[in-house]
């Protein structure tokens, strides 16, 4: 499970036969509370201070980051991003103490997972056919 932050890789096409891949996400209950997109939207918009930055540097609509946020938001009892309007200084956004916690929790989950589950995943890769090469 790759934890590098997809704003600075944008998106990427995962090639052929690449292997398998753990993907967290965590429910609360109809909703995807956080996963890897939204991780990384978190960490985007820490590394740029800005929802709208956010979601260019992940190739992503403002409209599509503002619903992603909001979507976790309602998921927790605090928000997890504040944002500023725009005026004279201009606008802005940042994690708040929940949404820092939040990100840093999941991004240990992943971790963990991946460590406690990369034998059975070598051995599914084992399973799958060879790459055309």
């Amino acid at each position: 499970m790759a934890t590098r932050s997809r704003a600075k890789a944008g998106k990427q096409s995962k090639p052929p036969n690449a292997g398998p891949e753990l993907r967290l996400r965590i429910v609360l209950g109809k909703d995807i509370a956080i996963g890897p997109g939204k991780a990384d939207l978190l960490e985007a918009i820490r590394e740029t201070g800005s929802i709208t930055a956010a979601g260019r540097a992940m190739q992503m609509s403002y409209k599509r980051a503002w619903y992603l946020l909001d979507s976790m938001n309602r998921c927790f009892a605090q928000p997890v991003v504040e944002a500023t309007k725009g005026g004279k200084v201009g606008g802005g956004a940042r994690l708040t103490r929940v949404g820092e916690e939040l990100l840093r929790r999941y991004r240990r989950l992943e971790r963990r997972c991946a460590t406690h589950a990369a034998t059975d995943l070598a051995a599914l890769r084992q399973l799958m056919p060879e790459p055309d090469r």
